[in-house]
């Protein structure tokens, strides 16, 4: 009989460790793809930012160059 409860408390061992490997890796997954998202996230931000940027100084410019010709 003690022998069966030895065997018995190495595998439920077993099993723990395996679902405690299996929850870390996954909340390291977990974290990994929400680092990856949120730096994903900051690109487009910047991107969306410089593209507005860019277009606003564009209109702004050529409007400049409009009225400096009716000046003219």
């Amino acid at each position: 009989s003690r022998g069966l409860g030895d065997v018995y408390k190495r595998q439920v061992g077993c099993v723990w460790n395996v679902v405690e490997h299996a929850k870390e890796a996954g909340e390291k997954a977990i974290a990994e793809a929400l680092k990856k998202a949120q730096q994903t996230g900051d690109q487009v931000v910047k991107e969306v930012t410089e593209t507005v940027t860019n277009t606003v100084t564009n209109a702004v410019t050529h409007a400049a160059e409009g009225l400096g010709k009716l000046g003219q």
